[in-house]
């Protein structure tokens, strides 16, 4: 009988993935924007370490979680396609780009020359210091490359998580946000 219950609960877990479901992966949808203490490398922060989340508090956000050893020419074509669509939604809408990795020497020195190269006008290309895996609080689904926080009046208004991913994925974040900034 216990063989039986997990095959059904393995079986219904499958089927979730199949569909594209998200299982635990991202912060509450509907709760306030968790705490995310990074380096800001290229924002206005820059060179400091900042809390964006208290930081941004109510404005339009775009939390951006990037794989470092994931990060490739589409996903750098959605990040400045993203960068040049997220205002014309609102013109307060900010772009944070959070690298997550395990040589922070590293992306220290690479994230200005990617900046250089992309010319951002709306992200702060950040490190996250602490863990590779990102910050506890966020839940960051490690098997995507790359998953974006959706957040507004400083609430998480949508998790949406990639395995791969270009910059014709940027229309449905921009109607994600338009909703999101529409919510009361």
């Amino acid at each position: 009988m216990r063989c039986v219950n997990r095959l059904i609960v393995a079986s219904l877990l499958l089927g979730a993935l199949a569909w594209g479901e998200r299982l635990l992966a991202g912060p509450d949808v509907g709760k306030p924007v968790p705490k995310l203490k990074v380096l800001d490398l290229t924002g206005p922060n820059s060179p400091n370490e900042v809390d964006y989340a208290d930081h941004r508090k109510d404005a339009p956000t775009l939390y951006v979680f990037v794989q470092a050893d994931k990060w490739d020419r589409p996903a750098a074509r959605f990040l400045r396609t993203l960068d040049q669509q997220a205002s014309k939604e609102d013109p307060n809408a900010y772009i944070v780009a959070v690298w997550l990795t395990s040589d922070v020497d590293k992306t220290k020195k690479y994230l200005p020359i990617a900046q250089q190269s992309l010319q951002l006008e709306r992200t702060a290309l950040t490190c996250f210091t602490d863990d590779k895996n990102g910050p506890k609080d966020w839940q960051i689904d490690l098997a995507a490359s790359l998953s974006v926080v959706i957040a507004a009046k400083g609430k998480v208004a949508e998790v949406r998580d990639y395995r791969s991913i270009n910059d014709t994925v940027v229309p449905e974040i921009r109607d994600a946000l338009k909703k999101a900034l529409k919510k009361p």
